[in-house]
């Protein structure tokens, strides 16, 4: 018997599957975006399958084709149809939820952090009309994305408020400033939900609470 040819074969029978996170978004994407191969779906439905493709690298591949070092291109609109489905999902793990709450956040701010970076000067390659189009994708989303807000983690919440903050509604912003929402209880130091108390203040645009949070989520940095 071959012992050392069956090692092999499973090596490479792992490499023909490619990654489980991989498996599994191409899984929710078939089913939540039936007959719809976008292009940043290539890599989820093509043949060819990188040997270097663990979860990790994958994701890193994936994400990139939607926000390429940060900047928007004209088919990010469609990745973020990608990302919207992932994120409403309960099969995707909770770290990646955030991730693809996370990064609609950063194409639709795009355009005013590369201003913030580079004032007074122009960004030099903005890309304005594909940045536009991309706040947009993600505006169109993002009351579907809050209406997980009851079931999701604090972590993905937090994700979930920052973006109400760009897009705030007055549909969603009630439920999302209810005390009751405010959990997981704040502990001795700065926690999670110091972050999400200050962002959830900063959504209601409320200034009676916001010094409050404020001084939370700064009091460990001054002692």
């Amino acid at each position: 018997m071959d012992t050392q040819a069956e090692p092999e074969q499973t090596r490479r029978d792992a490499i023909a599957a490619g990654s489980p996170i991989r498996q599994l978004i191409r899984d929710v994407i078939a089913e939540r975006l039936p007959g719809r191969r976008l292009p940043e779906a290539a890599m989820l439905f093509g043949a060819e399958i990188a040997p270097s493709w663990d979860d990790r690298s994958f994701l890193g591949d994936f994400y990139k084709e939607i926000l390429h070092h940060d900047l928007c291109q004209p088919a990010a609109p469609d990745g973020l149809v990608l990302l919207a489905a992932l994120a409403v999902d309960d099969r995707i793990p909770a770290r990646h939820r955030f991730r693809a709450v996370d990064l609609p956040f950063r194409a639709a701010t795009v355009a005013e952090r590369h201003l913030a970076e580079t004032w007074p000067a122009t960004p030099q390659h903005a890309d304005l009309d594909s940045e536009a189009w991309a706040r947009s994708a993600v505006q169109a989303h993002t009351l579907d994305l809050l209406t997980r807000w009851s079931a999701e983690c604090p972590a993905v919440r937090l994700a979930l408020a920052v973006l109400d903050v760009v897009f705030p509604t007055d549909r969603t912003r009630p439920a999302n400033t209810a005390p009751a929402d405010l959990h997981p209880p704040a502990r001795q130091g700065t926690d999670i939900s110091d972050y999400v108390r200050f962002v959830l203040a900063l959504a209601a645009q409320d200034e009676d609470r916001l010094l409050t949070v404020t001084e939370r989520l700064t009091e460990p940095l001054s002692s």
